[in-house]
């Protein structure tokens, strides 16, 4: 059951998971962000097989997998999994034997499917207490992009879960294929936004920021929904809308839901849960703000793992309809619309 009277993430350290292909520039992009001066308290994660370019400002080692750096950054690798690096990290924060850091950013390896790290902090009780999913930053090779794209499923996946996409060597590509490349990842997942960076260099402030922040309503929360609104709105004002874009990669397909009678918690959620008991593996990414009974409640998921919904304090607009955004693989998406199809019509009928 919700819980309508707490803040449900108020008061976690922000996890930035950062993903991308072998090559993609990870690596660069992390070396030039922990060096801002408004990154200075962060705690960066990476793989054991990982190696990040700044030894010029290493200090001292505080443990066998643990670095702390001049500006005050942790550079933590991962030797056995993610959980028990997480758990180590804040528990030393909570000591006092390393600083107290206000943020965590996790590198994932160039192979890695980013989906484990995310349900990693739904599904430990510990985690999830103690952390939240800020958002997913994935970097696109500009110039290798293409073939990565048609022959590996790990960069499609990569892009799909994406809150955010950095596309890196602009500079080594051609306008025309940059621009091509820039609309076969829109339709991979069109709820991203696209940025060029060069040779690692990214405002932070265009990193942060991206999923819901609070229960309150803030600019997190904006940016949470307005992926959302961009794919359903329904010029027809009618009372669902399907978007199914057109894919150069024909696995993964977006899904937009909009529905103007309010749901019951309990229909929906059985609804979502039947899906992602059949289907989890393929239900890549679900993002929704719900009218539950006139309440404005956002919901959103990796595969069959979903986070706690969190109830807003009020609408962020005057729309008060469902909006629902699904990112899937091989499912065939008329079976997601006529099921929530199906919910929206016998509530509507029961009221």
């Amino acid at each position: 059951m919700v819980n309508q009277g707490r803040d449900l993430l108020g008061g976690k350290i922000p996890v930035t998971v950062i993903t991308g292909f072998l090559g993609s520039g990870k690596t660069t992009l992390i070396s030039n962000l922990v060096k801002h001066p408004n990154m200075n308290r962060v705690a960066v994660v990476i793989n054991e097989v990982g190696e990040i370019g700044i030894d010029h400002d290493l200090v001292s080692v505080a443990s066998e997998n643990m670095t702390l750096l001049a500006n005050g950054c942790i550079c933590c690798s991962v030797r056995t999994d993610m959980q028990e690096t997480l758990r180590e990290l804040f528990a030393q924060r909570q000591v006092g034997e390393v600083f107290d850091f206000d943020r965590v950013m996790i590198e994932t390896t160039g192979l890695a499917d980013p989906a484990p790290v995310l349900q990693t902090l739904v599904s430990d009780t510990l985690l999830e207490a103690r952390y939240r999913l800020d958002g997913v930053i994935t970097l696109v090779d500009a110039v290798n992009a293409q073939d990565q794209l048609f022959a590996m499923e790990e960069s499609q996946k990569q892009v799909a879960l994406a809150d955010r996409l950095l596309v890196t060597k602009s500079d080594l590509t051609t306008p025309e294929m940059l621009d091509q490349l820039k609309q076969d990842l829109a339709r991979i997942n069109p709820s991203a936004d696209i940025f060029t960076v060069l040779n690692g260099q990214a405002n932070p402030e265009d990193l942060i920021g991206l999923g819901l922040g609070s229960s309150r309503i803030n600019a997190q929360t904006f940016h949470f929904i307005q992926g959302i609104d961009l794919l359903s709105k329904s010029p027809e004002g009618g009372k669902y809308l399907a978007g199914v874009l057109p894919r150069a990669h024909s696995s993964i397909k977006t899904l937009s839901l909009r529905f103007k009678v309010p749901f019951t918690w309990e229909a929906f959620s059985s609804a979502l849960e039947l899906l992602a008991k059949l289907r989890g593996p393929d239900l890549l990414r679900v993002k929704g703000i719900l009218n539950v009974q006139g309440d404005p409640l956002v919901v959103q998921g990796v595969q069959h793992i979903f986070h706690n919904p969190v109830k807003l304090e009020r609408w962020p607009s005057d729309d008060h309809n469902t909006r629902l955004v699904f990112i899937t693989r091989n499912i065939d998406l008329v079976m997601i619309e006529q099921l929530f199809n199906a919910v929206s019509l016998l509530t509507e009928r029961s009221c």
